[in-house]
């Protein structure tokens, strides 16, 4: 299956080239115009190029800063070193091209975005499955501990660049580098939520007896759509044009948005007894709605085979073994700003993991229905949609940091919001007043997100090193997700551990506290009602869990994340790319 073309050791080639017919881009390095040695393999370092602009580092021998910079404006047109004096000062080198952004976007570059956000939402879809509506239905019946071992199931997509450099290095040339891998793995996706669909009562009925068999299923789902995600995160590098290549974040955003919020809100209200009844129509049953995915999934799987053909890559030297891949990989993690930005996203989201993963199972806890829930999620969407559209203009410039930097605070402040909310909150039937305050402050919640998500990405976005796109925009959002995904499951460990309940059975003339195991599903509170109890909670973790994130997240913000983004966003684009040995 691989695609690797090998060449002599002895052969020096006269020039490097990687081209990419989708995106029109061409760099070269010409070791004979400068006097200097043939470029090492590329099985051992990446060459340097750039996604926001051309940038040529050459190879040329030690020497002073300015100088390189001469060598650098010697290699470049006319225009592009006219362009390039005027940003020299900043210590990068943009070409011509960046001040084709302001030029109407290409039919080809709408069309590449169409595709875009289509392959992402298919990627939404079981994410919103897993991360969002299957833990809402399951805690009804399951303690918060087991909600953390079902939780496991979004590892793999925090996970996944364990396995990128192997889609990234291996493919059918006969089917494309991208497509070889994205086919497979939406038929995989389909078929397996078919199963889910066939089994779905059986695994429902009773899911604390079936809590490991959904873990292993939900996390297969998962699995392989992170591995889609690799061959798409590719593929955006050269699909669009270099001048849009911004705009990968915002299909990103919209796609698994889309198919996340279909698969969470949409589903959960459509999924309610109370919401099917208030408005007179059928109840949309989980396994109906896996089909419908699952159909969905195999005819865009149809239309991408067919209908689709993706664009020819001239890698020559670039075509890379997944062994040296690996090495890159590795290469890349051992620079000194390479590891500051993963210790940074490592811990950046701790600070708002308890609202996030706690406070919409607490507040359906406290009398809130899933429909109202889902009505609030869904009003949020379209301002989520066009924050993204917004966010993506304000990261294209030089500092894509700086709105994920801002957005930290109204982030850590509405999650200091949301546990009072959910500590002062009212007895069922909500008042319209309080209703309306839930969805401003979920829909500006909502866009502080999406704000730091677009951020990040048009980020990750610029710096990447388009010769081994997949895995470099892999490595990078690997880091980011994991951040928000290893907190989630000690998090929910935690509500559970400072946690106090008991079940209250009053007789006649006395009063029995039994200390229950569990006693805030509903499993739980039907096992107290059975023996003619009340559960009494005395002490609850989540205010607990929530004032230590929080905490942590202020100090860890004030000390670390805002002086080591302001720095890194300050790098030069090639200081992103692996020295010359």
């Amino acid at each position: 299956m691989s695609a690797t073309r090998n060449r002599s050791p002895s052969e020096d080639p006269p020039s490097l080239r990687h081209r990419s017919n989708n995106a029109n881009l061409v760099v070269e390095h010409h070791t004979g115009q400068i006097g200097m040695s043939p470029l090492p393999s590329l099985h051992k370092k990446a060459v340097s190029s750039s996604l926001d602009s051309i940038r040529i580092v050459p190879r040329v021998p030690a020497g002073s800063y300015s100088d390189l910079e001469d060598v650098e404006l010697s290699l470049l047109s006319e225009e592009e070193r006219t362009s390039a004096g005027r940003n020299l000062q900043d210590g990068d080198v943009h070409s011509s091209a960046s001040g084709a952004k302001t030029t109407a976007m290409s039919s080809r570059d709408k069309k590449a975005m169409s595709l875009l956000i289509i392959l992402y939402l298919i990627q939404g879809i079981p994410l919103g499955l897993a991360l969002g509506s299957v833990p809402f239905i399951l805690r009804e019946h399951l303690s918060y501990s087991q909600l953390g071992v079902f939780a496991l199931s979004n590892y793999p997509y925090s996970l996944k660049l364990l396995w990128s450099p192997i889609v990234d290095s291996t493919f059918l040339p006969s089917i494309g580098r991208r497509k070889s891998w994205i086919i497979p793995m939406q038929l995989i996706i389909g078929s397996l939520m078919l199963y889910i669909a066939s089994n779905v009562g059986r695994l429902m009925e009773n899911p604390a007896d079936n809590i490991h068999e959904l873990t292993f299923v939900f996390t297969s789902l998962v699995l392989f759509s992170a591995t889609q995600d690799i061959a798409v995160d590719g593929w955006a590098l050269t699909l669009l044009s270099q001048e849009n290549l911004s705009y990968a974040s915002t299909c990103q955003t919209i796609g698994l948005n889309t198919g996340f919020f279909a698969s969470f809100t949409v589903f959960l209200a459509l999924n309610s007894e109370a919401f099917a009844e208030k408005w007179g129509i059928p109840r949309l049953e989980l396994s109906t709605y896996l089909r419908f995915c699952s159909l969905l999934c195999f005819g865009v799987t149809f239309w991408l085979t067919f209908f689709e053909t993706e664009g020819s890559e001239s890698l020559d030297e670039s075509e890379m073994t997944v062994s040296s891949v690996y090495k890159t990989i590795w290469n890349i993690c051992k620079l000194k700003h390479v590891q500051a930005l993963i210790v940074m996203h490592f811990f950046a989201k701790i600070g708002f993991q308890a609202n996030e993963a706690v406070t919409s199972l607490k507040m359906i806890e406290k009398g809130l229905g899933r429909e109202d829930l889902a009505i609030v999620v869904l009003i949020d969407f379209p301002f989520q949609i066009l924050g993204g559209w917004f966010a993506a203009k304000w990261s294209s410039g030089d500092k894509p940091l700086r709105p994920w930097i801002w957005a930290f605070w109204p982030r850590l402040a509405f999650a200091f919001l949301s546990t009072l909310i959910v500590y002062w909150f009212p007895t069922p039937p909500l008042s319209y007043g309080f209703f309306i305050y839930l969805i401003i402050h979920t829909v500006l919640q909502g866009l502080a997100s999406t704000i730091q998500f677009v951020g990040i990405s048009a980020f990750h976005t610029r710096i990447s090193d388009p010769l081994i796109g997949g895995t470099y925009m892999t490595l990078l959002n690997t880091f980011t997700n994991l951040g928000g995904t290893w907190p989630k499951y000690f998090v929910l460990k935690g509500v559970d551990f400072f946690s106090e309940a008991y079940c209250e059975v009053k007789e006649a003339h006395s009063e029995l506290l039994v200390k229950a195991s569990e006693c805030v599903s509903e499993r739980g509170k039907e096992v107290c009602l059975d023996i003619d109890g009340k559960c009494i909670t005395e002490h609850d973790g989540y205010y607990y869990v929530s004032a230590i994130c929080m905490s942590f997240g202020v100090l860890f913000l004030v000390f670390y994340i805002i002086p080591t983004a302001r720095k890194l966003q300050a790098l030069p684009v090639y200081r992103w790319r692996i020295s010359p040995e």
